[in-house]
């Protein structure tokens, strides 16, 4: 997003291993994606540490991918109290009754089919918008399947650590 450094990121930089280790898990809940972006400071600038994000994404084993998954909610029920999750499915929270039943309805054969929840990047996404891409997905193969939630956790990734380190320290649970 910016290729300069901020406040955040210099703040961020200097923090001990396990509160940098704790800011992360509310990011991304996979242990080893953690490590591995505090393992590779002090960040120069914002593209640094996204990179970095990128290449620990791209690292994930099936395992890793799995902890990463049971720390996102299913679309459509945000985690009570939980303002990220909450911000990021902001397209749900004008959608209809019929259109919650049927995201409910996909959200548990797309669970039953893969054994994890729907992951999709759902900042900006409407409603409509995220139950099509649960549509078109639910066919995938789960090689297929694991390719695109590895691509969604990626974007998910970037967004979360752009606020944590461009946002000011007094806005980060807002």
């Amino acid at each position: 997003m910016t290729s300069s450094s901020t406040p955040g990121l210099a703040r961020f930089n200097t923090l001990a291993d396990d509160q940098a280790t704790a800011a992360l898990h509310e990011v991304c809940a996979s242990a080893a994606w953690g490590t591995a972006i505090v393992s590779r400071r002090p960040y120069t600038t914002v593209d640094d540490l996204l990179s970095a994000s990128d290449a620990a994404t791209a690292a994930l084993t099936t395992q890793d991918l799995a902890d990463a998954m049971a720390g996102h909610p299913p679309i459509g029920r945000p985690k009570p109290g939980d303002p990220s999750s909450a911000r990021e499915q902001r397209g749900m929270s004008d959608a209809t009754d019929e259109l919650r039943a049927e995201m409910l309805e996909l959200n548990l054969a797309y669970q039953e089919r893969f054994g994890h929840v729907f992951l999709i990047c759902a900042t900006g996404a409407t409603g409509e918008q995220m139950r099509d891409a649960l549509k078109s997905r639910i066919g995938n193969s789960p090689e297929q399947e694991r390719g695109h939630v590895r691509t969604e956790l990626g974007r998910i990734n970037r967004i979360r650590l752009t606020r944590l380190v461009t946002e000011d320290a007094s806005q980060q649970g807002a």
